[in-house]
Order: structure tokens, then C-alpha cells, then sequence
């Protein structure tokens, strides 16, 4: 369940990223497109690398709550028990 789950939101990420530093990189107008005033295409992506970064890792925090961390306990008490 893990690798269902973490090999999938790495490899989202990390084709995010590399879009991103592609764009930055070969597609110069592009990035600098006025969105706002000052605001353009490249820092609005900027910002959207760290706001995904801040999703992901909640979503990790929830799959981890949700079935990593019931798993670890049911080991943990079952070594606690054996050893007692």
C-alpha cells in the first residue's frame, strides 16, 4: 500500500518540478508573462511548487495517520507482548 501511494505523489511531484525548471529554462516568454503588475507566469508557478509541496506532505500526514501508523502499533504491541 505504501508504494501505491508514495511512488505515484513522487513521481507527480517530481514531473511538476522538472516542468518547471524545463519552462524556466527554455521558455523564457512564456514564463515571463504579466499576470498581475509585477506578477508574472514564473512566480505564480514558483509559489504553486510550494503550495503543492505543502499538499503533498498533508496528504502524506493523512495516509501515514490513516494506515501506516495502526500497522506500526499492531507491531509494536505484538513485540511488546512477546517479549513480556
Amino acid at each position: 500500500r505504501l508504494r501505491r501511494f508514495v511512488f505515484p505523489m513522487s513521481a507527480l511531484f517530481l514531473i511538476w518540478y522538472f516542468a518547471y525548471v524545463m519552462l524556466g529554462a527554455f521558455a523564457h516568454d512564456f514564463m515571463a508573462i504579466k499576470v498581475w503588475g509585477d506578477v508574472n507566469v514564473g512566480l505564480l508557478i514558483g509559489i504553486g511548487q510550494f503550495a503543492s509541496t505543502f499538499v503533498i506532505t498533508g496528504f502524506y500526514v493523512w495516509f501515514a495517520n490513516r494506515e501506516l501508523d495502526p500497522r506500526a502499533e499492531a507491531i509494536r504491541a505484538e513485540l511488546e507482548g512477546g517479549a513480556a
